[in-house]
C-alpha cells in the first residue's frame, strides 16, 4: 500500500441565508488540528442543488487557515476563459501565501457550453489550449500566444502565483485518451468522487504507463481519489442519507454514482479507503454531504487510525 495523505472536502453546499461563517471558521480550525493535509472544493456552475462557487469559497477559507493546503477538483477549465481564471488563482496563491492547489478538468462533450458562450466542438482541444494559456501567464513575463483559440500579444500578468513555476495541476479525467492527457500535460491525476474504486483501478495504469512513455517520474506525479463518505453505526441509516445527498447534488438517482459512494461503520468506511490506496491513490479527499464537522471528526479518530 503506498503511503497515504488525507484531504477533506470544504463545505460549500447552503441554501440562501444558511451560510454560517462562525461555524465555517470553527471547522476549519478544527481540521487544522485534526491534521489533515488539504481541503478540497468542487465546481458546478449551473444546477439546482444549492452550491457556493469554488474560488470564492476557497478564498474565504484562506483567511481561516495557516497551514492548509486548498484546492478545487476539478475547476471545469472549458468554461472559463484562461486568463480570467489564470488571474484568479494566481491572486488566491498570493493571499493565501502560496497554498492553492488547481484541479481542471474538460467537463465532457455534454457540459452547457452554450451557456457560456462557446461552442462544444473541439472541447477536448479548447481544454488543452487553455491550460498551456494559463501556464503561459504564470511563468512568462510577457506573452505572445498564437493559439486556434486564444491570442495574446506581449501581454504581462502580475503578479505571478507565490508557488514556482506555478501552483500543482492536477487533472481530472477517465477516458483512455484524457488520462494519457493528464500525464503528458499534468503535475497530478484526480480520480472523481462518481468513480467507482474498481474503475479507478484500471485508470491508474493507464496513467503511469502514459507517464513511462512521457518520461516522465512516478515519484513526482501524485495520483488521487475523491471517496464521497458517510460514517454511520448504522449502516442503511447511512447509506440512505447518502444516497439522498446524492441524489441533491445530480439532481437524480444515479445507481452507478452511488455505488461508488462509501457509507458505513468505521470499520466498513477504514476497507474501502485501503481499496482506493490499493488501487494506487496516494491521497485520499473524503467529501462528506452532511453533518462535516462530525464527520470530520470521526475520520480522523476512527478510520484513519485503520489504515495506519
Amino acid at each position: 500500500m503506498p503511503p497515504m495523505r488525507f484531504a477533506i472536502s470544504i463545505p460549500q453546499f447552503y441554501g440562501d441565508g444558511e451560510f454560517d461563517p462562525g461555524a465555517f471558521r470553527e471547522y476549519f480550525a478544527r481540521i487544522e488540528q485534526l491534521g489533515f493535509d488539504s481541503a478540497w472544493t468542487q465546481e458546478s456552475i449551473l444546477g439546482a442543488s444549492p452550491q457556493l462557487g469554488p474560488l470564492e469559497t476557497m478564498t474565504y477559507a484562506a483567511t481561516c487557515t495557516q497551514r492548509l493546503r486548498l484546492g478545487c477538483a476539478v475547476f471545469v477549465s472549458t468554461l472559463h476563459t484562461p486568463a480570467h481564471l489564470a488571474k484568479g488563482i494566481a491572486t488566491l496563491d498570493q493571499l493565501s501565501g502560496g497554498r492553492i492547489d488547481v484541479g481542471v478538468g474538460s467537463g465532457g462533450r455534454n457540459r452547457p457550453f452554450a451557456a457560456f458562450g462557446i461552442s462544444g466542438d473541439r472541447y477536448a482541444a479548447r481544454f488543452a489550449e487553455g491550460v498551456a494559456l494559463m501556464k503561459a501567464l504564470w511563468t512568462q513575463p510577457r506573452v505572445t500566444f498564437d493559439g486556434e483559440f486564444w491570442q495574446l500579444t506581449d501581454a504581462a500578468m502580475e503578479p505571478k502565483p507565490v508557488q514556482k513555476p506555478h501552483p500543482p495541476i492536477w487533472f481530472g479525467a477517465s477516458g483512455e485518451s484524457a488520462l494519457r492527457r493528464a500525464a503528458r500535460l499534468g503535475d497530478g491525476f484526480f480520480g472523481a468522487g462518481s468513480t467507482p474504486t474498481a474503475v479507478f483501478a484500471e485508470q491508474v495504469p493507464v496513467v503511469r504507463a502514459a507517464l513511462t512513455e512521457a518520461r516522465r517520474d512516478p515519484a513526482r506525479f501524485p495520483i488521487a481519489k475523491r471517496l464521497y463518505i458517510a460514517v454511520d453505526d448504522d449502516v442503511a441509516r447511512g447509506r440512505r442519507r447518502m444516497n439522498d445527498a446524492m441524489e441533491r447534488v445530480y439532481g437524480r438517482r444515479v445507481p452507478e454514482i452511488e455505488a461508488a459512494a462509501v457509507a458505513g461503520t468505521p470499520a466498513d468506511c477504514a476497507a474501502e479507503v485501503a481499496k482506493a490506496a490499493q488501487a494506487g491513490a496516494e491521497l485520499i479527499l473524503f467529501t462528506t454531504m452532511f453533518d462535516q464537522a462530525e464527520q470530520a471528526e470521526r475520520l480522523a479518530a476512527e478510520v484513519i487510525p485503520r489504515l495506519g
